[in-house]
């Protein structure tokens, strides 16, 4: 079957392959465009396939709400240019739909196909890297956030009041969490495993300070204590000093909101994405 310029050029809008290449998918497929589609297809599988060790440290983030229903999700690639490419920013967008649709927290056989299309588009190693589906109840407000940069969001709920106060104060948390991204939400969240290397440093460090020395055994302790405790303050979001008044920790201010908003507040679903980590 013969196949024409005009052939080509449909081909090629609607694959992004070059030119040569639609030509000989062409001549393979005997003009049959559903088919030649279908051979430049496997072909750009195939060679995502030997490019998925490439790293992917650029891509964005995006949060979607609908009503009580917020999806965030990660969506990777190799170059800022094909990040900000309005493409890869409009399946970035459908991505976090599908996410919102499903009401699941993963990487569905959906995505994966959403992005297979296009990482044959732009031949970069492409891939929804996580996602998240939080549902609000009826007593709690949910803020989101995303910064400028697309590559850092945050969705953080608050149990008890649905008011506007505590709505703001959930979009400020956001912020803290963006600006701060700490490691941990509560000094429970901890591996203990972390807790003791630390411990086994700062007591290295200790014991190489002459000062130190001379200390009694249980000064030691309490100081060595009091290094860990700080350091959990300084990597747990509840005990981080508040982005807006860092006069009071997150804690205390949860607190203040609860009292002014006359009912017993609490934090529910916390979520924090960073791009790559």
């Amino acid at each position: 079957m013969a196949f024409t310029a005009a052939d080509v050029k449909a081909l090629r809008e609607s694959t992004g392959a070059g030119m040569l290449d639609c030509k000989k998918a062409l001549q393979d497929a005997n003009g049959d465009l559903a088919e030649a589609e279908k051979i430049l297809k496997e072909k750009g599988l195939a060679a995502m396939a030997k490019r998925s060790d490439r790293a992917t440290g650029e891509g964005r983030v995006v949060v979607k709400q609908e009503g009580n229903k917020i999806a965030m999700v990660e969506v990777t690639c190799e170059t800022d240019f094909v990040a900000n490419n309005a493409d890869f920013v409009a399946v970035a967008e459908k991505a976090a739909a599908i996410t919102l649709a499903n009401g699941k927290s993963e990487v569905t056989d959906e995505h994966k196909a959403l992005i297979d299309e296009i990482a044959i588009k732009f031949r970069e190693n492409m891939s929804v890297r996580r996602a998240a589906f939080i549902e609000v109840g009826s007593n709690a407000a949910a803020g989101t956030y995303v910064h400028s940069d697309n590559k850092t969001g945050a969705v953080v709920v608050i149990e008890g009041s649905s008011s506007d106060d505590v709505k703001v104060f959930a979009k400020d948390c956001c912020l803290h969490l963006a600006a701060f991204t700490p490691a941990y939400i509560t000094k429970a969240d901890v591996p203990q495993s972390y807790i003791d290397e630390q411990k086994e440093i700062f007591a290295a460090q200790m014991a190489a300070d002459e000062k130190m020395a001379s200390k009694p055994q249980n000064v030691k302790d309490g100081i060595l204590q009091g290094k860990i405790n700080k350091l959990l303050a300084e990597n747990c979001f509840v005990d981080q000093n508040f982005v807006k008044d860092d006069k009071v920790t997150v804690a205390k201010k949860l607190e203040e909101t609860a009292k002014a908003a006359g009912a017993k507040l609490s934090f529910g679903k916390i979520e924090l994405f960073v791009l790559g980590k």
